[in-house]
């Protein structure tokens, strides 16, 4: 057993964990691929051995990692868009704020995650990451009114995909950005412009 290093043997398991998973984070985000429990184990400093006491598996180490990134993910994506004033700005505020994390390198997990080999609970997890990433945006359209939330969703969805695409293929952040924008912001603005009348009408009807 690793000698304790905390006042518990709880906080020394959780200081442990919270070791491992920043080391195979950065080990993803440097070289784009899971790493293997003998690398995480050496570049912790333990025995391969030890790292299995906290992480039965290369797959259970990842599940982990995807709990740990992205619920921070959803709260700086819900934090700027609760920074907009105008629904038409929370949508372009959700565009950007995802192309900016696939540009820092937390979109690697979920990259990851989606190359495995599919089983049962990794599927589970990838529809409960992608709902709640998707949860700040269907808020917004419902705000607006949107008949076709989804089909709009996915529209949006589609565009960051594209431009995350374009950014890894090694075009300037500040380029897909603006390109992003260029197509998001009309569309925002215009989706905000047909929700406009339905709003007015439904503020007489309750004078």
């Amino acid at each position: 057993m690793p000698r304790i290093t905390a006042s518990t043997v709880a906080e020394h398991r959780a200081n442990q964990e919270r070791l491992l998973l920043d080391v195979a984070h950065a080990i993803l985000e440097e070289t784009g691929e899971i790493a293997s429990m003998r690398d995480v184990a050496v570049r912790a400093g333990l025995a391969r051995s030890s790292v299995y006491n906290y992480f039965e598996s290369k797959e259970a180490l990842l599940q982990a990692m995807v709990q740990d990134v992205f619920p921070k993910w959803t709260e700086r994506i819900t934090g700027a868009m609760a920074a907009e004033a105008e629904p038409s700005g929370r949508l372009v505020s959700y565009a950007v704020e995802n192309l900016k994390l696939v540009h820092e390198g937390a979109h690697a997990v979920g990259s990851a995650l989606a190359a495995l080999t599919p089983g049962e609970a990794l599927d589970e997890q990838a529809t409960r990451m992608h709902r709640a990433i998707q949860e700040p945006l269907m808020r917004a359209l419902d705000e607006l009114g949107v008949a076709d939330s989804e089909g709009i969703s996915e529209l949006i969805n589609a565009v960051i995909h594209a431009s995350t695409q374009r950014l890894e293929s090694g075009q300037p952040f500040d380029q897909v950005e603006a390109n992003l924008v260029a197509v998001i912001e009309p569309m925002a603005v215009g989706l905000q412009r047909q929700s406009a009348p339905t709003h007015r009408a439904a503020d007489a009807a309750g004078t």
